[in-house]
């Protein structure tokens, strides 16, 4: 029996209860859980069907949000599905069959793809453009991965604010890390939804996101994703020859310049053309083709210098990629038990473990800073601390080095968090330099600590965590909804 999971982000579409109905009604092996992911900022909480479980994201875009509803599921198999497509009445048996001995090297499963179109005229733009998703590589709009494949690579990359390019940068980390994307026999029908006159020119914003997709996979990564090349050269040239017509017309050269117009005016009956010539040709459709056909080109220029400065300079004052982690132990690795001394009440945190299984997978290096000052009030002994941390590792796997600060808050130590002398000896211990460490912590003071040491840090609030913590770590440094979304963070580069 396979054990999979539905994941559906969705921003709250009429489209969403047309799928969980079709779900709760389709025949085959039910998943372990449907979780459906409200991405919107805020707003009334979704009715749901009983069947399916919310979670929120916080409107952080599709990617974060399918983080967030894997990262919730123990399945082996996460089925993601976007909130506006229509499976089979037996789309859960034909799942299942997809899945149905694959080997552990194959890392997802893909779906066909059908977008219905009028059999009673030509398409128009809009309908042709979503027409292309059925020829698209590995959308998520229904496919499966599983889930160690997704935690080989960290999942979705958070810095793709859209539903536009994090499929596809997902399925090349995936088969980088050595897993096979296979094609499934199930098919998923993707209706066309309407849209505005303008969906053609807000489309553009892409653009930006096509830079990172340049500096993450190389020039060559349209040819990677089985893409052909875009228009952007041309729109370059659009664009370059109207500002440059202008700037000629307002020195006074007005036959460059009438030259320049030229240019632009053939350029752009040629684009608006070829986007009228397939179509239905109706008067609106002319009509709004060549109004996108002059907005397009500036608009895409715009987008993609737009991602350039942001990505580049991103990776200019990036950091280096991390070698080590460093955690705080309580409410960070365990849950809290104030002056722990017994092992028997060591209880790891939630994802916990597979946020050290990512780690090490990744190749990091692993350590501890704790503060535990109960040994210098008597609370504890140090034998018994030793023995709780031994627990720790019993549960959760070792650690290249433990760093724990047993003294007291007015000691006047030098090791105690927000002191920098933990991650100072941790990163000595490791052997790597202390800038190349992240720290992961619950707290204002682990964060402080990582900041004196020049390290990066991380904060994972919990119910302890004060509000002005949570403030200024997001002003300083970085904050994750949990340890595992913490790692994977780290693994994208904390900036």
């Amino acid at each position: 029996m396979i054990d999979y999971s539905v994941v559906i982000p969705t921003t709250g579409r009429e489209s969403l209860w047309r799928l969980l109905s079709a779900l709760d009604t389709a025949m085959g092996p039910r998943p372990r859980e449907i979780i459906v992911v409200d991405d919107r900022p805020g707003g009334a909480e979704l009715d749901l069907l009983p069947s399916a479980r919310l979670l929120r994201s916080g409107g952080r875009g599709p990617a974060a949000a399918r983080n967030t509803g894997w990262r919730h599921s123990d399945a082996e198999w996460i089925a993601f599905l976007d909130d506006d497509v229509v499976p089979g009445v037996d789309w859960p048996a034909r799942l299942t069959a997809d899945l149905t001995g694959l080997g552990d090297l194959v890392g997802a499963s893909t779906a066909e793809i059908v977008v219905p179109l009028p059999a009673d005229r030509r398409p128009t733009d809009d309908e042709r453009g979503t027409a292309g998703l059925a020829d698209a590589r590995w959308i998520t709009a229904d496919m499966a991965y599983r889930r160690s494949a997704l935690a080989a690579v960290g999942g979705f990359d958070e810095r793709f604010p859209r539903a536009y390019r994090e499929d596809a940068d997902l399925a090349l980390r995936v088969r980088l890390a050595g897993y096979a994307v296979v094609r499934g026999a199930r098919r998923t029908t993707h209706p066309v939804r309407p849209s505005g006159t303008l969906a053609s020119v807000r489309a553009q914003r892409g653009n930006a996101d096509d830079v990172l997709m340049r500096i993450e996979h190389g020039r060559r990564w349209r040819e990677l994703i089985g893409e052909g090349p875009g228009r952007l050269p041309l729109h370059v040239l659009t664009t370059g020859a109207a500002v440059l017509g202008g700037l000629l017309a307002a020195v006074g050269r007005r036959r460059a310049a009438a030259g320049c117009a030229a240019g632009w005016a053939a350029l752009t009956a040629e684009f608006a053309a070829r986007r009228i010539r397939p179509g239905p040709r109706t008067p609106a459709e002319i009509g709004r083709m060549v109004l996108t056909s002059v907005l397009i080109p500036p608009a895409a220029c715009l987008h993609r210098l737009r991602g350039e400065v942001r990505h580049r300079a991103a990776r200019r004052g990036g950091p280096l990629p991390p070698q080590a982690l460093l955690f705080d132990r309580d409410d960070t690795l365990i849950g809290d038990v104030p002056y722990l001394a017994d092992p028997a009440g060591v209880r790891p945190m939630p994802g916990a473990e597979e946020a050290l299984r990512m780690s090490r997978a990744a190749g990091l290096r692993l350590g501890v800073v704790s503060n535990q000052s109960g040994v210098a009030r008597g609370l504890i002994s140090a034998d018994q601390l030793a023995e709780v941390n031994a627990r720790v590792e019993d549960l959760l796997g070792p650690f290249q080095t433990w760093q724990v600060c047993v003294h007291g808050p007015d000691d006047g130590c030098e090791c105690r968090k927000p002191a920098p002398g933990m991650v100072f000896r941790a990163a000595q211990d490791l052997g790597v330099p202390v800038e190349r460490c992240v720290v992961i912590g619950d707290t204002g003071a682990d964060i402080a600590a990582a900041a004196a040491a020049g390290a990066r840090a991380i904060l994972v609030p919990t119910a302890r965590t004060r509000p002005e913590e949570v403030v200024r770590a997001r002003a300083e440094a970085a904050v994750a909804d949990d340890i595992v979304a913490a790692v994977a963070l780290a693994l994208a580069g904390v900036r």
